[in-house]
């Protein structure tokens, strides 16, 4: 005697040896013995070859249409063996109800198992959907063959190029593109983007990394609407100054400018003059909600996304040879270097120059200070403010004694060529400007605490610098209160903070209040804003170094040891790790063989050749 029986889901046969009416020990074909229960039996014949017989009742099974059966069965609960009756027309033999019940269990589409031997069809709809949803799949399927197919060869399919980005960035895991340019990477062990570039459709590195802060941040693109260009008050009253700026050649959005007079009191009177673009820039309107978007200007080598839209910044930079919205802070120095009176005022400024570092280095240094002879237009206002900002550092820090200036560099890129140019920082220049904005900054942030005006704070406690509504010191500037008011074309704080300033010099009320949603808002975003610009700024400034060492066709340079494995190369602003870098103190300068610099995974490989005796 034999049985057909389920178990775990699936069909077998075997040969009784003992029957226990409860339970049966059965001989599977290969000899395999086992115990079942008698529930699991679906039905008893006599016979041998049990070898044969599992792969004969398959191969008539295969012979069954599917649909034909579930247009025979009608909709009602059925048991095999009436369907088997109906079907053969007789009643049918141990191997035609082993194949129909292998038919049966095969299409789950079709038929509803609801109990051993049991069945019923599937509803007309459900068995639509599930058919039309077989046939989608293998429609995919074979698309997605032909997607592969495609990108191993190194064509890319044409619904792939709208799709680049998100595939590149941020694909859709469960997209059928996605799927096939993973399968096609790990059959030629490459990356998505190694892939790209192979099909030609990745002609540039630098776009690559371009692309991806523009799709994370500006998913709608850097272009702008035409909008209306904010008014420039012309009521104001015009300073008695001379002012100039001093900033890069590359510099459109001119912030601060500086002027040096004298006060009606005698005392030298510093004037720190502070675009003023609160004053035609409304909360609400259009061009604050592109600056509210944006919330800074971008910048990095070859390009910068600006915050505000051209016509904006054109009504309100600080122009040579124009009479300029500002928002001022006045000194008035006493003769023994202390600040007598701070005034701020809203004015218009006329600015006689817009001085360029380049140029103005030339008569503004350390030897031209030290012997008194700073011939320029300017010169003995760029003399009181040294000495001035010298002061101030001082009063910061203390006595200032061992100034050692650190090199920094500039990066410029003109028609796809790298020019790397090395200047010291912390030069007179670096420190006048940086000192009279620290001032700036630190004494409108004092003013609006002490007034209770909301405003944004730049905080540094525990080494940690974060954006807070709530005045503190900034430990690592040496200051009680620091909000960032200096840069109001180019940071949003900065234009939220100038409104509020604005109002408190003309004694209303501002338009934030304290815990105002949309003051802890911009704060919010801004920081996050702010953190993701730098870091995208360092990553193209890594990218076009390594682009300057393959321009240079370097394969030695030399480098200075910060710690361990890392080190700093002495031509550019590169750091990279040195895995055979063997143990130096901190400042060990050494030669490093480069080799493998690759411009997308922005990576290079460098060997220790030697040290170098400096």
């Amino acid at each position: 005697m034999n049985v057909f029986y389920e178990e775990e889901g699936s069909f077998k046969v075997g040969a009784v040896l003992a029957d226990n009416e409860a339970s049966l020990q059965v001989e599977a074909p290969h000899g395999k013995r086992s115990k079942i229960k008698a529930s699991a039996v679906l039905f008893r014949f006599d016979g041998a070859g049990l070898a044969e017989f599992m792969g004969a009742a398959q191969k008539l099974a295969e012979g069954m249409d599917a649909d034909f059966l579930w247009q025979c069965c009608g909709q009602d609960e059925f048991q095999f063996e009436a369907l088997a009756k109906d079907y053969y027309g007789h009643v049918p033999a141990p191997l035609e109800s082993a194949g129909l019940l292998l038919k049966l269990h095969g299409a789950p589409m079709y038929f509803y198992k609801k109990g051993r031997g049991r069945y019923k069809a599937a509803p007309p709809e459900a068995l639509k959907a599930a058919l039309a949803s077989v046939e989608r799949k293998r429609r995919e399927a074979e698309k997605r063959a032909h997607y592969v197919a495609n990108l191993v060869e190194a064509k890319l399919p044409s619904e792939f190029v709208p799709l680049q980005s998100q595939l590149l960035y941020k694909p859709e895991k469960q997209g059928i593109e996605w799927k096939a340019l993973e399968e096609a990477c790990e059959q030629l062990k490459t990356t998505p983007a190694r892939l790209f570039e192979r099909c030609g459709a990745l002609p540039s590195s630098h776009d690559y990394h371009l692309n991806r802060f523009l799709f994370e941040h500006y998913p709608r693109g850097t272009a702008l609407p035409d909008l209306p260009v904010p008014a420039v008050p012309q009521d104001l009253p015009v300073a008695e100054v001379e002012a100039f700026s001093i900033d890069d050649v590359t510099t459109t959005e001119i912030d601060d400018a500086f002027s040096v007079t004298k006060s009606p009191a005698g005392n030298l009177r510093i004037g720190i003059h502070i675009s003023a673009p609160a004053l035609g820039i409304a909360p609400g309107s259009a061009v604050d909600a592109v600056a509210r978007e944006r919330l800074s200007t971008v910048y990095f080598p070859g390009g910068k996304i600006t915050m505000l839209p051209d016509a904006a910044i054109e009504a309100y930079t600080l122009t040579e040879g124009r009479q300029c919205p500002a928002l001022s802070l006045y000194l008035d120095v006493a003769s023994d270097g202390s600040i007598a009176e701070r005034t701020t005022r809203i004015e218009r400024v006329p600015v006689a120059e817009n001085l360029r570092r380049y140029a103005l280095e030339e008569a503004l240094n350390e030897e031209t200070l030290a012997a008194g002879r700073v011939e320029h237009r300017f010169g003995e206002a760029l003399t009181v403010l040294w000495r001035f900002a010298h002061a101030l550092e001082e009063a910061r820090r203390g006595e200032i004694t061992d100034f050692e200036p650190r090199p920094e560099y500039s990066i410029y890129v003109e028609n796809d060529r790298v020019r790397i140019v090395r200047r010291r920082r912390g030069t007179p220049i670096d420190r006048i400007v940086s000192e009279l904005m620290i001032q700036v900054n630190s004494a409108w942030g004092r003013d609006l605490a002490e007034s209770g005006t909301a405003a944004i704070y730049r905080v540094q406690d525990d080494g940690k610098v974060r954006m807070s509504t709530v005045s503190a010191g900034h430990a690592g500037l040496g200051v009680e209160s620091y909000a960032w008011s200096s840069s109001p074309l180019r940071r949003y704080v900065d234009l939220v903070n100038q409104r509020q300033l604005i109002a408190l010099a003309r004694g209303e009320t501002g338009p934030y209040r304290a815990n105002d949603e949309a003051l802890l808002s911009a704060m919010r975003d801004f920081e996050s804003a702010h953190d993701a610009y730098g870091e995208f700024q360092r990553q193209i400034e890594r990218y076009w170094c390594l682009r300057w060492l393959l321009q240079e066709r370097l394969s030695t340079v030399t480098a200075t040891v910060i710690r361990e494995s890392l080190t700093r190369f002495d031509a550019l602003p590169l750091v990279a790790r040195v895995p055979s870098l063997p143990a130096l103190i901190p400042g060990a300068r050494v030669e490093l063989a480069v080799t493998d610099v690759d411009l997308l995974e922005l990576t290079l490989h460098c060997e220790f050749r030697g040290q170098r005796v400096s």
